[in-house]
C-alpha cells in the first residue's frame, strides 16, 4: 500500500499519487503532454512558464489530474529523485544489491525505483541511519548541489587563449569533479541536517556581497586553473544573499552559475539557497541544466522567463 500524507504529483514508474490515493497513470500511455503544458491555468501568467512547458511537452514533469501543475508548491526529495530521473540518463556509480536500501522507503512505495536509480547515479543519498526522509524539501542549494555535482554542466563563459595543465571543470566527468572537491559533502548531508544549514562564519567572510575575500582565498599568481573560471567566493559575491550559501555549497553554486543553470525570480541577485525549492523552480532549474548539456534549447533571449537566468560574468 502506498502512503502519504501529503498533497502531491510526480509521474514515475507509471504511480500518481494524490492526497493518499494511488492512480495508475502508466508512463507508456501519457495525457498528451503539448496539450496538457499548455493548458495549466496556473501556469499561463506564470514566470516560470516557459521552462514548465518546455519539460511537460519531453514528459519530464506532469500536471495534476485536476489540469494545474501548482508551480509555487514545495518539490520533496523523493520528487527531485523521481524528475532527475526522467530528465536525464547518467551512468550508476554505485549498486544497491537487492530492495530498499532506506529503511523509510517501504517497498512498493510510489517514487522506491526513482529513488534507488537517482541514489545509483549519485543525485540523492540517506544518512548515515540509513533514513532518506523522502517527504523532506529540498533546498534550492541542495538542488544545484545535486545538479552540480552529477553532470557535465558546460561553462557558459568565453574562454581565452591560454595554456593550462588543468582539466576544465566543464569537461570533467561528475566523478572527477567530485574527487577534485573533497571538501564538498554528500547531497544528504545537507539535505538531512534540520534545520537547513545555518551559514558558517568563515563562508560569510568570504562571500559577503561588497567585500573582499580574504588573503587565503585568492589564487595563487601561478595558479594553473581554467581561463575563464573564477574562484568560487569571486562567483558568489554576485547574490546579494551570499552569506546565506552553505560552505560546502559555495562550489557546487559557483559552477551551477558558470553554467546558467541558476535562475532567480523576481531579483537575479537573490539566490535564497536555504528555501524549499518549488516545482517552478525546479523546471527551470532542470530546463538550464538540460541547455548547458545541449540536450534542450534555451529559451528564445526575447522572453521575460529568460532574464531571470543569472548570466554573471
Amino acid at each position: 500500500m502506498i502512503h502519504c500524507s501529503d498533497r502531491f504529483l510526480l509521474t514515475t514508474a507509471g504511480v500518481v499519487v494524490v492526497a493518499g490515493t494511488a492512480i495508475i497513470a502508466a508512463l507508456e500511455y501519457p495525457v498528451n503532454a503539448q496539450n496538457a503544458a499548455t493548458n495549466f491555468p496556473d501556469t499561463q501568467n506564470h514566470w516560470a512558464q516557459p521552462f514548465i512547458q518546455a519539460l511537460a511537452v519531453r514528459n519530464i514533469v506532469s500536471g495534476y489530474p485536476d489540469g494545474t501543475f501548482r508551480p509555487d508548491q514545495t518539490v520533496k526529495r523523493d520528487e527531485f529523485s523521481a524528475i532527475v530521473r526522467r530528465a536525464f540518463n547518467q551512468p550508476a556509480e554505485r549498486q544497491i544489491e537487492s530492495g530498499s536500501t532506506f529503511q523509510d522507503v517501504p517497498q512498493g512505495y510510489w517514487a522506491e525505483d526513482a529513488i534507488q536509480e537517482a541514489y545509483e547515479t549519485g543525485f540523492v543519498s540517506g544518512n548515515p541511519k540509513g533514513n532518506f526522509r523522502p517527504r523532506q524539501p529540498i533546498s534550492r542549494a541542495e538542488a544545484l548541489v545535486a545538479l552540480s555535482r552529477n553532470l557535465p554542466l558546460q561553462n557558459a563563459a568565453q574562454p581565452e587563449t591560454r595554456q593550462s595543465t588543468s582539466t576544465p571543470a566543464s569537461t570533467q566527468t561528475p566523478q572527477q569533479r567530485r574527487a577534485a572537491r573533497p571538501q564538498m559533502l554528500p547531497l544528504a548531508a545537507t539535505a538531512l541536517l534540520q534545520p537547513f544549514i545555518t551559514p558558517i562564519a568563515q563562508a560569510r567572510a568570504a562571500v559577503q556581497p561588497g567585500t573582499q575575500p580574504p588573503a587565503q582565498a585568492q589564487p595563487p599568481q601561478n595558479n594553473q586553473q581554467a581561463v575563464g573560471v573564477r574562484p568560487a567566493s569571486e562567483v558568489v559575491q554576485y547574490y546579494q544573499d551570499a552569506d546565506r550559501i552553505p560552505a560546502n555549497a559555495i562550489d557546487a553554486v559557483a559552477e551551477a552559475t558558470r553554467a546558467r543553470v541558476v535562475v532567480n525570480h523576481p531579483n537575479t541577485r537573490v539566490l535564497n539557497p536555504t528555501q524549499p525549492t518549488t516545482r517552478g523552480a525546479m523546471a527551470a532549474f532542470i530546463h538550464q541544466a538540460l541547455v548547458s548539456q545541449g540536450a534542450v534549447q534555451p529559451l528564445d533571449s526575447s522572453t521575460q522567463a529568460s532574464q531571470y537566468i543569472v548570466q554573471q560574468r
